[in-house]
């Protein structure tokens, strides 16, 4: 049918239909259900897990010797100065080892026959620093290294938790970055060649900025797992957070200085997972979480 020339057009304001209301009104009432489906099950596991733990019979001296709160209180301050430690290793070996992954993954990647001992040397590497677990490099950096007697090698602890995280940490994000760049379609790569751009140039300004973010909600995980590993640091004796409440518990056997040092670990870990959470649901990713989290 063709409209008339001197027709008026509707000028009355969209209104859903009535099943569209009808649909909305089911919905909230759906999410509201399983909210307290969801809530009321909650309440249910946690209450027996609490009646299974204040009814079993070492609930009094474990509540002594792990829950004392004028302990917990007491540690805070110095288990805080250690935290921060943990904080300076987690931030500078996190940087470290981003850039040093991207550069191992773009060694790996190039093609030209001169670099091939660089290629498989990446590998070695890389091979190696993804099989052996992270606390047997810490061994090893931490006390093989001072055993060389090097003059220009600082052996303080925590230089050298630092230098052997990076190690693990840039292995595997050499990994993620490489998978990134594997991923850019070769055509991008041809198209930038075909302008006259060179094969650093087409490396640096086309590839490497899709391959990150191609891999953000790896990386973001990645940094989450390093902020935990950082106290890792402890055993070559560096005083972080865990050394501390290592120290504070010899002699009197009361473990709450552990149980302080994990919730200030948490307090840093929580926030920053959820925010990662958040990042990659933003971004719609939400499928990809947990991808490059559990390196071991």
């Amino acid at each position: 049918m063709v409209a008339e020339p001197n027709a008026v057009p509707d000028q009355r304001p969209w209104q859903p239909s009535e099943k569209a209301l009808a649909r909305t009104v089911y919905r909230a009432r759906r999410r509201r259900r399983s909210f307290l489906v969801a809530l009321a099950s909650t309440v249910v596991v946690a209450g027996l897990a609490w009646w299974v733990l204040v009814s079993s019979p070492g609930w009094e001296r474990t509540r002594e010797a792990f829950f004392d709160p004028a302990r917990f209180v007491e540690m805070l301050p110095a288990l805080a100065g250690g935290l921060w430690l943990n904080l300076r290793v987690w931030v500078i070996a996190g940087l470290v080892s981003l850039v040093l992954g991207l550069l191992l993954a773009i060694a790996r990647t190039t093609t030209a026959p001169a670099l091939f001992p660089l290629r498989a040397a990446v590998v070695v590497f890389v091979d190696v620093f993804r099989g052996v677990p992270v606390l047997l490099v810490l061994l090893l950096v931490g006390f093989g290294l001072p055993a060389l007697r090097l003059s220009w090698l600082p052996v303080q602890a925590a230089f050298l938790g630092t230098l052997a995280l990076v190690l693990t940490y840039s292995a595997y994000l050499a990994e993620i970055f490489r998978a990134g760049i594997e991923a850019v379609h070769p055509a991008q790569v041809a198209a930038a060649r075909a302008l006259g751009l060179t094969r650093a140039q087409t490396t640096r300004r086309i590839v490497v900025p899709q391959a990150v973010r191609n891999v953000v909600p790896a990386l973001l995980n990645i940094v989450v797992a390093l902020q935990k590993d950082s106290g890792l640091i402890s055993i070559l004796g560096a005083v972080d957070a865990i050394r501390v409440a290592q120290i504070s518990v010899t002699g009197d056997y009361n473990f709450t200085p552990y149980v302080a040092a994990g919730f200030l670990f948490l307090v840093v870990s929580i926030p920053l997972t959820r925010a990662v959470d958040a990042y990659n649901a933003r971004r719609g990713w939400r499928g990809t979480r947990g991808v490059g989290g559990a390196i071991r």
